[in-house]
């Protein structure tokens, strides 16, 4: 790794980033002409303390995920976003493997829905980036590392979903999250991190080895549905819940909206205002 060279272009990208482009305030007085370390570090899920090495060229081995997450915090190019990977010692990550790249068009997406419930989650459903309304509205922990960030892991292992489902629409909802994790296998069979995925989920959770052992192949087909979320505070929210695949990226953009001047319009910013309240505290 360029350690040094690497740092000074991670140093240089977060001085040129204006804080409004990433949806943060520039009330009162700031020395940084960019994002504050500590800015950025909250963005990317890492500590100030990790990032103040990296850019020092002190910390030589940031793995893929950190990098990805930086790149994507500082909107780098494409040319740079290679850069940035052969800094760091990496490879550039191929076709031959899940997408994580969150294009300048979803950026833009997410910018213009920043007060709406919404995340974007990659073909092996783990999530690349949430907002604090979709933290708010579904509980999720958007700063959660490894694993922890997997839907099919918070289902089937992990805290689970605040949708509400009946036992026969939850045991159709984990096969058809399987199944479509199985054909995102078959699509990237060179991905060791997708292996690795499949090894973890299925010596955690019993019922995910069952259902990937079975000849079920028919994935989960809900693009656009009501769904119920019981929030732990309002109460439940009827809501629609559409899902955009990004066909180039292989991505899923969820967006989660109420029917305006309803009940359910109501709770849902209710609910987003006590959650981000509580983000910010």
């Amino acid at each position: 790794m360029e350690s040094w060279e690497f740092g000074r272009m991670l140093r240089h990208r977060r001085d040129g980033v204006a804080p409004e482009t990433v949806g943060l305030s520039t009330g009162g007085h700031r020395r940084a002409t960019g994002l504050r370390r500590e800015e950025l570090a909250a963005l990317t899920g890492i500590s100030a303390d990790y990032l103040t090495r990296l850019e020092q060229g002190r910390a030589t081995s940031p793995s893929a995920q950190v990098v990805e997450a930086l790149a994507r915090a500082l909107r780098l190019s494409d040319a740079d976003r290679e850069l940035f990977y052969r800094l760091a010692g990496l490879t550039v990550p191929g076709v031959d493997v899940v997408p994580s790249r969150i294009s300048p068009s979803v950026q833009r997406l997410l910018d213009r829905f920043a007060n709406t419930p919404l995340a974007v989650y990659d073909a092996a459903m783990t999530l690349l980036v949430a907002n604090a309304p979709y933290e708010a509205l579904l509980g999720v922990n958007a700063k959660a590392r490894g694993i922890e960030r997997n839907a099919i892991w918070r289902n089937l292992v992990g805290p689970g979903t605040r949708t509400v489902m009946t036992a026969a629409e939850k045991a159709a909802f984990e096969a058809g999250i399987v199944a479509e994790l199985r054909l995102t296998a078959a699509r990237y069979p060179a991905d060791r991190a997708l292996r690795r995925l499949v090894r973890e989920l299925a010596a955690q959770s019993p019922r995910f080895a069952s259902l990937w052992e079975s000849d079920e192949v028919t994935p989960r087909h809900d693009p656009a549905r009501r769904k119920v979320i019981e929030h732990p505070t309002v109460g439940r929210i009827t809501l629609d819940c559409d899902t955009l695949v990004v066909a180039g990226d292989d991505l899923r953009v969820m967006i989660y909206t109420a029917e305006p001047g309803t009940e359910d319009a109501e709770r849902l910013a209710l609910a987003i205002v006590l959650g981000t309240q509580t983000l910010v505290e």
